[in-house]
């Protein structure tokens, strides 16, 4: 069992036993397996459906969209960030070679703190899994991503999503994201965006205000 694990069994463990509900982990799963699941839990698109799907959802949460075949992936991702006028940009360790074009100063960042981040013109990464039906990216601690960290200091992102990590319902995406789910998981749905009392708009609180999205395909 990992740390991160242990350390969400035993907070849910003490909140179990606060509420006076101290069940087992068989108590538990027991009762979940039970649950009735009537929702839809798999899509029907074909894949160039899915992938329209995918990207009108995206730019209705004002992300910009692009597409590439997988051996012009370098020369677009080129033209993006010299479209936003980016130079300085961070990357996750594992992100492929290919990916990166040259003429940009890209830094590898695992292990670089947030006031550093915070001074790069952006972050480049992957993904693990992409949701079409509610336009959603979800980022975890791993290869080609990275720490938490990345997704939530820098102003801008690209993140490139390959067309195999598409899914079209939300349970879809839980099922491919069941082997990992002790990772520090993220979930993107569009640039960052909150909104006060006042219903006053603002971008860029709690993550990227900027979100450019290539779809690879």
């Amino acid at each position: 069992m990992t740390e991160s694990l242990r350390h969400r069994n035993a907070i849910l463990g003490s909140i179990r036993r606060s509420l006076g509900n101290p069940k087992s982990s068989l108590e538990i799963a027991s009762e979940y397996a039970v649950i009735p699941r009537t929702y839809r839990q798999k899509g029907a698109l074909e894949k160039s459906a899915l992938l329209d799907f995918f990207e009108d959802r995206l730019r209705e949460y004002d992300a910009d969209v692009y597409r590439s075949s997988p051996s012009e992936l370098g020369e677009m991702i080129g033209q993006i960030l010299t479209r936003r006028g980016k130079q300085r940009l961070a990357i996750p360790e594992g992100l492929p070679p290919s990916w990166l074009p040259s003429g940009f100063a890209f830094e590898q960042a695992t292990h670089v703190d947030a006031n550093r981040l915070n001074g790069m013109d952006g972050v480049v990464s992957g993904c693990t899994v992409a949701i079409a039906e509610t336009g959603t990216i979800v980022l975890q601690n791993a290869l080609a991503q990275g720490p938490r960290l990345l997704s939530l200091v820098p102003d801008y992102q690209l993140c490139i999503v390959l067309s195999h990590q598409i899914v079209e319902q939300v349970p879809e995406a839980f099922v491919r994201l069941r082997d990992t789910s002790n990772l520090p998981t993220t979930f993107i749905s569009g640039p960052s965006a909150t909104a006060d009392i006042e219903m006053t708009r603002i971008k860029g609180v709690h993550g990227p205000r900027f979100l450019d999205v290539l779809i690879v395909a």
